[in-house]
């Protein structure tokens, strides 16, 4: 007999009557001297299937090793229930264990486990309800991304991970290197001698897809990259990863407005994709994490998102009497995420999406205004998170980027190739970056994105 799984058996109506198999990892197991009830789960669901074992079958000595913990294939007949919390139950004929769980070192009892504790056994924390939704959701994104591009002609494009230039010109990157760490060679001024290096050239891992993506466009019209990528910020607030996945569409001919409805309609498609697919664990997470959740994911699908220049959102902010920000704002600093959700909750009452940035606090590549001052930049912002989307339209003249270029101390030979686009058949261009665990943040109602990532790398921790 072939195996079911969970999720087809609590929905399958056809199903009722006949005899099935499942396998899967004991949740529980209760009873009385007349019968014992298993939950039993496999991963396909966060719903549990109940297994009824008659004691007249299964004495209690034959089920001593079923417990939690352990893996078990059960096969037996598919009824309705009668009890109450669930519609259909299995009636065992046949329980063998596959793997057995110590009930002494196995550390997922049924009891409470604190999140920090879970993060310390990373490759257990999958089979508790909250990161077995986290993990569905994030299929269930990941699956939407791909899905969303390609319904709209877009094509993938694999970026590389290693790389000789910084993007974003923030200068924090790991180092990819050969050479030996405590005698490399060294050039006649001292400094390390990166010619003899495995690329002949100091390499990094990548910051981001965005520049080699443009690449792309300039030639296929219309590209996204999902992959992954590194930064070596030593920060370890709740908010930030050394390692973590971007989305980054980048369109030719595709003007700041462009850009805008694009991030729009991928956000709202995605959040959607979430409720209309994830409903189960997502009524999980609300209940138990974030009361406010579904409300919230309903907001950004519900509101057009208000649009809004930089300087007038400052002004806003410095008008808001009755807000008390810790730090204050001024016409030409970058915003925190307590006055970005100000805008979005207090303000507002809907999305925003911030345009026209300051040129001084924003990438090289953006392209920069009539008005000489600001660039034709966009940050999304969302309740609860703030910034989610950062992107922009790009510099598409090679003068006033080789400009920008120089006036940003960027070294032109990293970046000749990027600066060539310009000079045969250059076009406008525009795209922007999702960091794919901060969407998880927001649907999932987690706190902390080391929860949002099967295993996390952060400072100090490369476990697992």
């Amino acid at each position: 007999m072939s195996r079911t799984n969970v999720k087809k058996l609590l929905t399958a109506t056809d199903l009722v009557g006949q005899d099935v198999l499942v396998k899967g990892w004991v949740r529980t197991k209760r009873g009385n001297k007349f019968v014992s009830f298993i939950a039993v789960n496999d991963g396909s669901t966060i719903n549990n299937i109940q297994v009824v074992a008659d004691a007249e079958k299964f004495p209690e000595e034959s089920l001593k090793e079923v417990t939690t913990g352990a893996c078990i294939a059960v096969t037996g007949k598919l009824v309705e229930s009668q009890g109450k919390g669930q519609t259909v139950e299995i009636q065992a004929e046949k329980v063998e264990v596959l793997g057995t769980a110590d009930v002494e070192t196995y550390p997922l009892q049924k009891k409470g486990h604190s999140l920090e504790f879970l993060r310390e056994i990373a490759h257990l924390r999958p089979r508790t309800n909250t990161f077995g939704a986290v993990l569905r959701m994030r299929h269930a994104m990941t699956f939407a991304v791909h899905k969303f591009f390609n319904d709209r002609g877009f094509f993938n494009v694999h970026t590389p991970i290693i790389t000789g230039s910084d993007a974003e010109g923030a200068g924090q990157m790991f180092r990819v290197t050969t050479l030996d760490p405590i005698n490399p060679p060294k050039t006649e001024t001292g400094e390390v001698d990166y010619s003899q290096d495995f690329f002949g050239k100091n390499t990094n891992l990548t910051v981001s897809g965005q520049l080699e993506g443009e690449v792309a466009a300039m030639a296929l019209g219309q590209i996204y990259t999902f992959g992954p990528t590194f930064r070596a910020e030593n920060s370890n607030t709740s908010r930030h990863l050394a390692e973590f996945w971007m989305i980054e569409p980048e369109v030719a001919f595709n003007e700041l407005t462009d850009n805008m409805d694009l991030a729009e309609d991928f956000l709202q498609y995605l959040v959607s994709y979430a409720l209309e697919n994830c409903a189960d664990d997502l009524q999980f997470l609300n209940d138990m994490y974030d009361k406010e959740l579904l409300n919230r994911l309903n907001f950004v699908v519900n509101n057009k998102f208000e649009r809004v220049t930089y300087t007038d959102a400052v002004e806003i902010l410095k008008n808001a009497k009755k807000a008390k920000f810790e730090y204050p704002v001024e016409w030409g600093t970058d915003l925190q995420s307590e006055h970005e959700r100000y805008l979005v909750e207090k303000h507002f009452n809907k999305p925003v999406i911030l345009i026209n940035y300051p040129k001084d606090i924003k990438a090289f590549y953006m392209k920069l205004n009539d008005d000489g001052k600001t660039v034709r930049a966009m940050d999304v912002l969302f309740p609860g998170i703030g910034e989610i989307i950062g992107g922009s339209e790009r510099e598409e003249s090679y003068e006033k980027l080789m400009t920008r270029v120089r006036e940003m101390g960027i070294h032109e030979e990293q970046v000749w190739w990027y600066l060539e686009l310009r000079k045969f058949g250059t076009a406008p261009h525009a795209g922007f970056g999702l960091g794919f665990e901060r969407l998880m943040l927001f649907v999932t109602g987690m706190g902390n994105i080391r929860d949002v990532i099967p295993f996390p790398r952060f400072p100090k921790s490369a476990e697992f």
